[in-house]
């Protein structure tokens, strides 16, 4: 793929009309004909359920009667023949839920994309959508410069996919993705072996569980995970694991405290609204020794560690596969740092989901 026919991608999914929009428009209507449920529980499902009668929300991974929104909770058994389904998922699986809401019974199935079409602005897009629209409007020629910098087609492939699909929330652009999440960090091209490697963004020790059971002949592992939960849920996890060093820090671009929220499980990170407050650290302070492969997922503060470990970067050159999905700008901002340091790194993105979330960019 060329970057012209990349920016054509782009805009054409700009430019598209998703599919039908007849039966988005009769969705919206207030009068009878079927019954109306969502799938999702988001902002997106909500701002449905301000503007339409919803008849329940569909989960088949929570108990059936319960309430949330103040709608009824069924499982996708309980559905009537005259349901129309709307798929609000937008984070992980959106194309594993239409393919199962697809061969259920039902008389029809819509994305969220299509119904805020047909809406005429009475919703409003996710707002992944609204960044994504904005970020790629002010830097189009970086995401183009971004496009030609990456190694491989399938990494290119891989930008044009999720940029269309962050730009209009449309699933269909993710058909061919899978979610595998056990795979992501791991890829052949990094040809990983006795790594020192590097866990920044640790939770309960699960990439790192990965790294040791995949390469058993790594030297050493430095886990930094702030939350206390999530540091000793790790311990546990990675019991009858060699050489590791579990750090209860989080990582920045200087020493100091941080507000942090750690009761989000995974989703842990740094928050200007909590009273909570985290010690944190730069990678090159905590870690004298040279690294080899670095990992982050920070929960949108990839860039201020990544400052933070410029020396090592420097240095040492180590392998990094750092999370580019929680912003816009990341897809952009954390490459440009990165090469700024070390441009003759080659660039690798892939992506682990259906939905906006779990994008990793690879510099080897």
């Amino acid at each position: 793929m060329t970057r012209d026919e990349f920016e054509q991608q782009v805009l054409g999914a700009l430019r598209r009309i998703p599919g039908r929009q007849d039966l988005a428009s009769r969705f919206l209507m207030p009068a009878p004909g079927f019954t109306r449920f969502v799938i999702g529980r988001n902002e997106q499902s909500a701002g449905v359920a301000a503007l339409v009668h919803l008849d329940g929300l569909v989960d088949d991974f929570a108990k059936s009667g319960g309430i949330w929104n103040d709608l009824k909770v069924v499982a996708s058994a309980q559905l009537p023949k005259d349901a129309v389904i709307l798929n609000c998922s937008t984070s992980i699986s959106p194309v594993d839920v239409s393919t199962k809401m697809g061969v259920q019974p039902i008389k029809g199935l819509l994305n969220i994309s299509e119904l805020i079409h047909a809406a005429g602005g009475r919703i409003k897009w996710p707002k992944f959508v609204i960044d994504q629209r904005r970020d790629y409007q002010d830097h189009q020629g970086e995401w183009g410069n971004l496009f030609e910098r990456l190694e491989d087609e399938e990494s290119k492939q891989t930008l044009s996919d999720i940029l269309r699909y962050r730009l209009t929330a449309d699933a269909d652009y993710m058909n061919g993705y899978k979610v595998r999440l056990r795979d992501q960090y791991f890829e052949e091209f990094l040809e990983l072996r006795r790594e020192v490697f590097v866990d920044a963004g640790g939770f309960d020790g699960d990439t790192t569980e990965e790294f040791c059971r995949r390469h058993p002949d790594y030297e050493k592992v430095f886990l930094f995970e702030p939350s206390g939960s999530n540091m000793a849920a790790a311990r546990v996890r990675l019991k009858e694991f060699r050489d590791i060093e579990f750090i209860q820090e989080g990582l920045s671009d200087c020493d100091g405290e941080l507000s942090f929220d750690p009761d989000s499980g995974s989703a842990s990170s740094v928050s200007s609204t909590s009273d909570k407050r985290i010690k944190v650290t730069t990678l090159d302070q905590a870690v004298k020794q040279p690294v080899s492969f670095i990992k982050m997922d920070l929960e949108g503060w990839e860039l201020k560690a990544l400052s933070g470990c410029r020396g090592h970067i420097l240095e040492n050159k180590p392998k990094l596969a750092i999370s580019v999905y929680h912003s816009a700008s990341d897809f952009r901002e954390i490459p440009n740092f990165i090469l700024s340091l070390n441009p003759d790194y080659r660039v690798f993105l892939r992506h682990y989901t259906q939905g906006w979330s779990e994008t990793v960019m690879f510099f080897v």
